[in-house]
């Protein structure tokens, strides 16, 4: 288009139907426009000469075209100031319009795992690190990028999980990725043939993940001491764990059975998901540190910092390491650059630790106080439930009592008072016993004590009004006041 375009009023696409000619094809074309709303009352036009030539048209055959739909009331010529849109009612509608798209309601008590506080978000440190990364950057900061991710990270990285996790990693066998999923679907791409198990209960989404991509998941169930790493056969292509912290149980993977994956031998994908959050001792080591060929390490800051970065990573071993790079390139499966160097610099300044440091004090008084409110005892909201696995993580499961309130029962009373939180069931690939997962980080220090009364009054009505609270009938009001 010409300059003159631009200056003399809006951009303007217009398709033409060379079967209408050339004078009602323009017509037509800013008629489709005007009753469809894309050219609001007192929108000014281009001039005739501008549109004309951005059309490729004569100027005459334009001018004829505005003359008509001035004409028919829809534009309207004022000396001086061109042609503009006419301030006319738009038709009625043919049809009923779309319903527009519903807007999620935030709950009142925010209780799902997976989360950590966002209010707690290091914005200082961020925003002073992402003024350090600016001031320095080279214009090659603003191209492409490798597909294993920024030198610096991955640098960085190194440091950081071997001393925090014991990982044994360089910076050119690590991978940054957009997240956990990323990494899944990059990972099915290159294993080789074969199911791929999957701890039973665990990540419901994830499963979905590796189906989509065109994997087998098999379920390797799970007990009190981990997935039982004994059942992988030799037609498994692969096995995805959570050994530091069982999601959801919260049990580690005993020694034993930490063992038995070394002599099985083949791939285990260790998503190392929340290692940094441990309370009763220091974090549970790295799987990978003890095999490093066989064990791919996966990380993101999803629960440390913030899931709306985007940020994860892989410490592959060798051999898979190209593989999985030339994955990430061919898919066009690339990670934002300037958020990689914001990172890098938090952990090469000790930000990082001193934000962990921080988030694991405040993260275990939540746990505490949880623990205190809803643990067995005399006065426990749900006699017979149990908490296991809660020495570290966000999230704390709730074992249900057999003779108790089901489930459902408590998952549809809880909704009815605003609080959400996450049932067991659909975690489980075979059936059992039900629970509830309740995370202890989204809500702000003001907001997660009231949060925690809100839940543990909930489940004390449930187990003296049992049968009564059901997806049916989850009429608590009574209860509520």
């Amino acid at each position: 288009m010409s300059k003159d375009w631009a200056s003399q009023g809006v951009d303007l696409h217009l398709e033409l139907d060379p079967a209408h000619g050339r004078r009602r094809g323009v017509e037509d074309a800013l008629r489709a426009a005007l009753r469809d709303g894309r050219l609001p009352p007192g929108t000014r036009l281009p001039s005739t000469r501008a549109l004309a030539a951005g059309l490729g048209l004569a100027r005459g055959t334009v001018s004829a075209a505005y003359d008509q739909l001035a004409e028919e009331g829809y534009l309207s010529t004022r000396p001086g100031s061109g042609t503009v849109v006419a301030d006319v009612p738009p038709p009625s509608p043919r049809a009923a319009s779309p319903r527009p798209a519903a807007v999620a309601t935030r709950p009142a008590h925010d209780l799902r795992p997976g989360q950590p506080d966002g209010s707690a978000f290091p914005s200082r440190a961020w925003l002073r690190a992402t003024r350090q990364v600016l001031a320095t950057a080279g214009a090659e900061v603003f191209g492409p990028c490798d597909p294993r991710g920024r030198v610096e990270l991955r640098t960085a990285l190194a440091d950081y999980l071997g001393r925090t996790r014991d990982v044994r990693a360089t910076p050119a066998q690590i991978v940054i990725t957009t997240g956990f999923v990323q990494s899944l679907n990059l990972l099915a791409a290159v294993l080789g043939a074969g199911p791929v198990a999957m701890e039973d209960p665990g990540h419901d989404f994830y499963r979905e993940v590796l189906r989509r991509a065109g994997r087998t998941v098999v379920p390797l169930p799970v007990d009190g001491h981990g997935a039982r790493t004994g059942e992988l056969g030799p037609g498994v292509a692969a096995a995805v764990l959570t050994p530091a912290h069982q999601y959801p149980t919260g049990v580690p993977l005993a020694p034993a059975r930490r063992r038995l994956l070394r002599e099985w031998g083949g791939t285990v994908v260790e998503d190392d998901y929340d290692g940094e959050f441990r309370y009763d001792r220091r974090p549970v080591g790295a799987l990978q540190a003890t095999a490093p060929d066989q064990v791919v390490y996966c990380g993101t800051t999803s629960e440390s910092l913030s899931p709306a970065l985007r940020l994860g990573w892989m410490v592959l071993p060798p051999a898979l390491v190209d593989p999985v790079a030339d994955a990430k390139l061919h898919a066009d499966s690339h990670t934002e650059v300037l958020g990689q160097l914001v990172l890098a610099r938090l952990i090469a300044d000790h930000a990082y630790d001193r934000h962990i440091r921080a988030a694991r004090l405040r993260y275990r008084r939540r746990r505490d106080l949880l623990l205190a409110r809803l643990g067995p005892g005399p006065d426990a909201p749900l006699p017979g439930a149990r908490l296991p696995g809660v020495a570290a993580g966000l999230r704390a499961l709730l074992l249900l009592p057999p003779d108790g309130p089901p489930e459902s029962a408590l998952l549809a009373a809880c909704e009815r008072r605003g609080i959400a939180l996450r049932g067991l069931t659909p975690l489980r690939q075979t059936p059992g016993p039900g629970g509830l997962l309740i995370g202890y980080a989204a809500p702000s220090e003001r907001a997660y004590p009231a949060a925690l009364d809100a839940l543990a009054e909930t489940l004390t009505w449930a187990s003296t009004n049992e049968g009564t609270a059901t997806p049916e009938n989850p009429d608590i009001s009574g209860f509520l006041g």
